[in-house]
């Protein structure tokens, strides 16, 4: 086994493609570009990769010379916005997809720069693109960081195809047709977009043109694109007019078999990033992920704010327990192996099939939200009996889940084996899920089950333990600034948080990234599911409260969590009592804080009446 070309003096004569990636060289099957790279070699095609390529001209992308077929180009694991910027729009201090962490390997819009200088050094090679910044770019999309409605990154990017989703079947499609017909002829595979002169027999929604200076209409798209609107959809495909243009997306690639997972997963993967990378400590995403395991793909669990299911793809692919542990037991011949699996999962760890006494699984609803769907099978027999062959490898000392429990499809398991054997086998004292809020509101919007599946969760979760004589805690991802989420909805969540004593390290103010249902509803404040309104903060001053009331007891957030409580009329959370917030404090008069800041308020409140009114009234 060795690492695909990356230097023209590793390669002998042409290639027939050269993939270009922003993300450093890691040969594991958790980075795209290796799982295309290795299924393309598998198939007899020849590879060679330039990662982060110097993209101030287009010398570096000519380094192998033009290829047979074409060039691949791919952004990386994440959107390169997502990868480069924080939901405050602040650079990031690291990379962790780059040669020891380095920020700027890459840049902005990676997928739109790499092609355009392809296309300087070469004018007419077949470009096709794909990867999570490709296949969630694919239609006219809101973009966060410029604040306004972009076209589909096909038309950016000047490329010639799009592959969304999981690529495996539509690249070895796209690579054998290469051989013997142009680029531009290619219009029928599944999981591609193209575009056209012409609609072609497909669903047309409304336009570029039109959902950038229409939010009801962007709603409505999106709301199509979901697969919210069955009654719109005539065909199999979607059209969106961009000028004098159409957008065609094909309808999806159907999902891996068990034994195409097993197949792709069996590659002769190196596990390593490339030794070029050596001298700068290599690639700090590979530490997480080297010993842990993929074992499904695909996510049913709906959350709004998560462009998975648009991605992925609500059905679910998983890879025969023979398979997972094959892999497991390369594990014990790498000298860096301690004994730990760090992770046997993927979207969701607990979701290993689709069990539906449906055919197909339903387009217009969430198999879990509101509540778990009556058509679901829930079982965890098959991945708990998976869980135990790993937990007999000889070297193996723990093997931890860390992907992701959806606890309400946990709950709706009558068989409670798995979850006593996730406390007693698979938790290192503390288990993370992500109940995101608990305003039930709020979580209708997110697409989250009610506050009420999260407290009975964490109640079994503790009879659990107890039992066990184990000490483990449940620490909750939570989420601030959700569209619908007000100043009322984050004290909520405060004092929920003070109820319990539970002290968050970490919140996460939502990010709306590409494509996500969320996203959709931050920018038009509409939620495009029933069409109705939402609102939104969208001031920083209030994001910058409600994240902080999440974390309250912090000294640094002690001002913004009083403005946030004057703000709202709750300033009989600032006090000395137990169900207190925050205590009072005296400024350097010797003044009561908390009066003062009741004579403020009393002060705009005449002026702001009519401003409030106004606002209602919208």
């Amino acid at each position: 086994m060795s690492f695909l070309p990356v230097k023209p003096s590793e390669v002998n004569g042409e290639v027939d493609f050269v993939l270009v990636t922003g993300d450093a060289y890691v040969d594991h099957p958790s980075f795209g570009t290796a799982i295309i790279s290795r299924v393309l070699e598998s198939e007899g095609f020849s590879v060679a990769i330039i990662p982060q390529p110097n993209w101030q001209d287009c010398k570096d992308f000519m380094r192998f010379g033009k290829p047979k077929l074409g060039f691949l180009v791919n952004s990386g694991n994440i959107d390169s916005m997502v990868n480069k910027y924080t939901a405050a729009k602040k650079l990031r201090r690291q990379d962790s997809f780059s040669p020891g962490g380095k920020i700027d390997m890459r840049p902005e819009r990676a997928v739109i720069v790499y092609c355009n200088r392809i296309r300087e050094a070469y004018k007419n090679v077949p470009v096709i693109i794909g990867g999570i910044e490709a296949s969630l770019r694919r239609l006219a999309h809101y973009d966060y960081w410029d604040n306004k409605v972009r076209r589909s990154v096909l038309f950016d990017s000047r490329a010639d195809l799009l592959i969304y989703g999981m690529g495996e079947r539509p690249i070895v499609e796209i690579a054998n047709r290469l051989k013997n017909c142009d680029v531009k002829d290619i219009t029928d595979v599944r999981g591609t977009c193209y575009i056209s002169n012409e609609a072609e027999d497909a669903d047309i929604i409304p336009s570029y043109e039109e959902v950038k200076e229409d939010k009801t209409l962007y709603a409505e798209a999106t709301a199509i694109a979901y697969g919210y609107r069955p009654a719109k959809r005539k065909h199999n495909k979607l059209a969106q007019k961009h000028g004098d243009k159409y957008l065609v997306e094909n309808p999806s690639a159907i999902p891996l078999t068990e034994e195409e997972m097993d197949k792709v997963y069996s590659l002769p993967y190196m596990r390593e990033s490339h030794p070029m990378y050596d001298g700068d400590g290599g690639v700090p995403a590979l530490n997480e992920i080297k010993f842990s395991i993929t074992a499904t793909r695909g996510c049913y669990g709906g959350c709004n704010f998560c462009a998975l299911r648009f991605h992925q793809g609500k059905s679910v692919s998983a890879r025969s327990g023979d398979s997972i542990v094959k892999e497991a037991k390369c594990f014990a011949r790498d000298k860096e192996f301690k004994g730990y699996i760090h992770d046997v999962g993927g979207a969701t760890a607990n979701f290993v099939a689709m069990p539906c006494t449906k055919k197909e699984p339903c387009k217009n609803k969430s198999c879990l939200s509101p509540n778990v769907c009556k058509n679901l099978i829930v079982t965890h027999k098959k991945y708990l009996s998976t869980l135990r062959r790993l937990r007999s490898i000889d070297g193996v000392k723990k093997v931890f889940i860390r992907s992701g429990i959806r606890y309400d499809y946990l709950l709706a398991d009558k068989d409670t084996s798995f979850f006593k054997e996730l406390c007693a086998h698979h938790i290192s004292g503390q288990l993370r899920v992500a109940p995101e809020h608990v305003s039930d509101n709020v979580l209708a919007l997110m697409g989250k089950p009610s506050s009420d599946v999260y407290n009975r969760f964490v109640e079994k979760f503790n009879v659990i333990n107890k039992k066990t004589g184990k000490e483990q805690y449940v620490v909750p991802y939570l989420m601030s600034s959700h569209p619908g989420s007000t100043i009322h909805n984050a004290i909520e969540l405060a004092q929920y948080l003070k109820k319990n004593k539970l002290h968050p390290e970490q919140v996460q103010d939502f990010y709306p990234t590409p494509a996500s249902i969320s996203t959709c509803m931050y920018y038009t404040g509409i939620n495009p599911i029933d069409m109705s309104e939402v609102y939104v903060a969208r001031d920083q001053k209030e994001k910058a409260m409600q994240r902080a009331l999440l974390q309250y007891d912090q000294p640094g957030n002690y001002k913004l969590v009083y403005e946030a409580l004057v703000k709202a009329g709750r300033e009989d959370l600032i006090g000395n009592r137990p169900d207190c917030l925050i205590r009072e404090r005296k400024d350097t008069n010797g003044e009561n804080s908390k009066r003062q800041g009741s004579q403020r308020k009393n002060q705009r409140g005449t002026e702001s009446r009519g401003r409030g009114a106004q606002r209602k009234g919208r």
